[in-house]
């Protein structure tokens, strides 16, 4: 404690003009912040990647300055960055599934060496000077592939390397790491560029995932355990599809971030032209511009968890937008590099309070089993309005200049604020999202095979008339849990012969997936499962039938018939 001590006492005095003096409460406040380094593994990960950061940061200085150089386009500029954002928002979806299914170390393990492989590739094509507009987009294409399929393990792992609590900084630390290195990154990129060519610029990042496939190596995770086998990829897909589809809250967060990505990568988008044309500047001056905007971003890091205590994270949020739309409007009238500095920073804090108050968000929204996908399907959201903003906004900028697109952009920025009017925020800790692992499974008469079904699952209930309205309500609630958590065809009968019994009934395709289903239940939904069996009046629980759907014709592949068994 005494050396997390001294760091924050030596940060304080550098960079927030205390005079080395550090009150207890915002000593807490630092340790709160910078918690998650306490921790090993994320320590060692956590370095390892601000180095890959730096190689991919110097990589895309390389690309998008290699870019001005082949082609005075203003739409195949802005293309570079939706190069590596598209594939992010077509593949995430698929890799958050292999996240939620197999060992998120060893697909992080196969993206960083294909990343490795293209970055030499590139870095080859460069030297002897291969590279058209075309096949330079399509090796950053390429490289945007490898993150869509690192990043949902990535962050995934966050809950596994921190624990719960310490989950929001771990998130703020990664986006904080990542604009750190934004701070320097592109200077010393635009500095390489200048000096030696992009060639060496792409040739710096292939040796940068050299540290992190180390630390990738050396990280032994413990394994998960899993009650029930594998699903199925393509029923993963559509798990994860129909639990954000039935998630008000993830819905919310995802809208939300397609905005903010839609409106704010015009900043980045247009980079290379507003050094070029509006700065009247070089490769070394879209460093330094890229650069303020990783300090400022810095500082919006560190002053992320302060900021999240003092507003409601919607009002973190419409702050957010509103500050990265001020910042854009600025730019839209600089013509001077100092005069441009401030709203760089500004755009870079904002960037980082909006995005890292969504991640973490959707990771808190989301239960264990599908956190994977519930970020892909996050990250497709954020990045498709970034892949369809740089577009929008390079096409905006070929009618009416860079000058047009930021106005534009920034007035689309405002407007996104207003938006949390109707979709806001969720908080943090609303919903225990943990396991409720209450389930037993039941003693079966019959041995089925894991893929039998279908499954029909029948509960009865006795309900007093007088509860009925309640009864309703909260087997609306019902209904919506148990479609979210994979069940079909999901009814609600009342008997007409005795009008205070009534059964919920529901299908699963096979009985592996009623299993996964009741392990799928949170501590959330048994608040829901406790209000009913209040409002039971039976004077035993609610009784449960499991039942098997038969055909006519009976099949020996779905049962194994016990000694004695009649066949059915």
């Amino acid at each position: 404690m005494k050396q997390w001590s001294a760091l924050i006492v030596a940060f304080d005095a550098a960079f927030m003009g205390r005079g080395g003096r550090v009150t207890g409460a915002r000593l807490t406040q630092h340790i709160a912040a910078l918690g998650p380094l306490r921790h090993k593994t994320f320590r060692q990960l956590w370095a390892a990647s601000q180095v890959s950061n730096l190689g991919s940061l110097i990589q895309a200085v390389g690309a998008a300055w290699m870019m001005t150089n082949l082609t005075s386009s203003p739409s195949m500029i802005a293309l570079v960055q939706a190069s590596t954002t598209l594939p992010i928002m077509l593949f995430s979806l698929s890799a958050g599934a292999l996240a939620d299914s197999f060992d998120r170390r060893r697909i992080m393990l196969v993206a960083q060496c294909f990343m490795l492989v293209v970055s030499i590739s590139l870095a080859a094509a460069a030297y002897a000077n291969l590279l058209t507009p075309w096949t330079l987009l399509g090796f950053t294409f390429l490289i945007g592939v490898g993150t869509a399929l690192n990043n949902p393990s990535w962050q995934a792992s966050m809950g596994d390397i921190v624990p719960r609590q310490d989950l929001p900084e771990a998130v703020s630390m990664n986006s904080m790491g990542f604009n750190l290195m934004r701070s320097v990154g592109p200077a010393l990129g635009g500095i390489i560029v200048a000096l030696a060519g992009a060639a060496v610029a792409f040739a710096v990042n292939a040796l940068s995932y050299f540290p992190l496939l180390g630390a990738l190596l050396v990280w032994r995770p413990e394994p998960r355990l899993q009650s029930v086998p594998r699903e199925p990829f393509m029923p993963a897909v559509a798990a994860g599809l129909r639990y954000v589809a039935m998630s008000p809250n993830l819905l919310r967060v995802m809208l939300r971030g397609m905005v903010f990505g839609l409106g704010a990568v015009s900043v980045l988008a247009l980079l290379p032209l507003i050094a070029r044309d509006l700065v009247q500047g070089g490769a070394f001056i879209y460093g330094v511009l890229l650069g303020c905007f990783g300090l400022g971003a810095i500082f919006g890091g560190l002053l992320n968890a302060r900021i999240r205590r003092m507003m409601r994270n919607e009002w973190v949020v419409r702050w957010a937008f509103a500050g990265f739309a001020a910042a854009t409007l600025i730019l839209s009238q600089s013509t001077s590099l100092l005069v441009s500095v401030m709203p760089m920073m500004l755009a870079g804090a904002s960037w980082v309070l909006a995005l890292s108050l969504f991640n973490v968000t959707v990771q808190l929204s989301s239960p264990r089993w599908v956190v994977g996908r519930a970020l892909a399907m996050y990250q497709m959201a954020t990045f498709g309005g970034m892949a369809a903003g740089s577009w929008i906004w390079g096409a905006t900028a070929e009618v009416f200049g860079t000058h047009g697109a930021l106005l534009a952009s920034g007035v689309f920025l405002l407007l996104g604020a207003v938006v949390g009017k109707q979709f806001e925020m969720p908080e943090f800790g609303t919903i225990d999202l943990d396991p409720l692992n209450s389930f037993i499974e039941p003693p079966l008469e019959l041995n089925l095979r894991g893929r039998s079904g279908p499954i029909l699952v029948m509960i009865d209930y006795q309900i007093d008339p007088a509860d009925i309205p309640v009864f309703l309500a909260t087997m609306t609630e019902r209904r919506r849990t148990r479609r979210r958590d994979g069940a079909r065809h999901w009814a609600l009968l009342r008997d007409l012969e005795h009008p205070d019994q009534w059964t919920e009934s529901y299908h699963l395709a096979t009985w592996d997936d009623y299993r996964r289903h009741n392990a799928r239940r949170t501590n959330a939904d048994g608040i829901v499962s406790d209000q009913l069996l209040r409002l039971h009046r039976g004077a035993a629980p609610p009784q449960i039938h499991h039942m098997i759907e038969r055909q006519s014709v009976y099949s020996h592949r779905d049962i194994q018939i016990k000694d004695g068994d009649a066949p059915l």
